[in-house]
């Protein structure tokens, strides 16, 4: 696939991927406040039931509230319903091949950031049965996130993937040479709408989770040797077992 092509469809994943983001995280920003409206709502009714009631108007208010409360949650779940897909075909493939197709895309990245990219694939490796346009979105926003992290003095800037396996799973891991993540950052960074970019949307990893989440898969990072930071995501090997 020619590497502008391979962009636009990956763009197209990445604002689908947003979408579907946004749809949860307005669903776990509203749904809380949602529920105690429709808590509160029913107390007021039970209040206004009993013998010393107040007027039948207020009655017939806090019920429009319960029911508009109820009404708003459902339509949260329909819209989470409606953008959380990702796709039932799921070819099996190698990670190598999706790398590989997706490299000259992550050279051109590599270009405009004057950094150097270094891959390494494991021999032999499992196949994995992936949503393959979904998991380059996945690899090609860690990727971007380690080019634009800032650097440690004197470091180069330098990002390294590196693919391999064991029985069970394929995992592939994006090092950068980086400050780091603070600590008061960690418990945050896969959370919808977080990020410590100036003009980040902050949507790209929570959507990354997403994605491999529902591939049966774990996402997560670590203190890289040496420095930096280490993300990575692990896919069922079909080959494990």
């Amino acid at each position: 696939m020619q590497p502008h092509l391979l962009i636009e469809r990956l763009m197209t994943i990445a604002r689908v991927s947003a979408l579907e983001e946004m749809a949860s995280g307005i669903a776990h920003e509203l749904n809380q406040p949602l529920g105690a409206i429709a808590t509160f709502s029913q107390a007021g009714e039970r209040m206004l039931s009993r013998p010393q009631p107040m007027t039948s108007a207020a009655l017939e208010v806090l019920q429009h509230i319960n029911r508009e409360a109820m009404n708003a949650g459902e339509g949260i779940r329909r819209i989470r319903r409606l953008f959380n897909h990702t796709g039932t075909h799921r070819p099996p493939c190698s990670m190598r091949d999706l790398v590989e197709e997706l490299k000259p895309v992550l050279d051109l990245f590599a270009k405009r950031h004057e950094a150097a990219l270094v891959v390494h694939c494991e021999e032999n490796l499992p196949l994995v049965a992936v949503d393959r346009l979904r998991i380059q979105h996945v690899l090609l926003t860690l990727v971007q996130n380690a080019f634009e992290v800032p650097k440690l003095p004197d470091a180069q800037n330098t990002v390294t993937i590196r693919v391999t396996s064991d029985r069970y799973n394929v995992e592939t891991s994006v090092t950068d040479r980086g400050i780091g993540i603070p600590e008061q950052h960690r418990p945050q960074i896969f959370r919808p709408f977080f990020t410590t970019k100036s003009e980040g949307t902050g949507l790209g990893l929570a959507s990354s989770r997403a994605i491999i989440e529902a591939h049966e898969g774990t996402i997560g990072f670590d203190d890289a040797e040496g420095g930096g930071t280490r993300f990575w995501f692990r896919l069922p090997a079909l080959t494990g077992g």
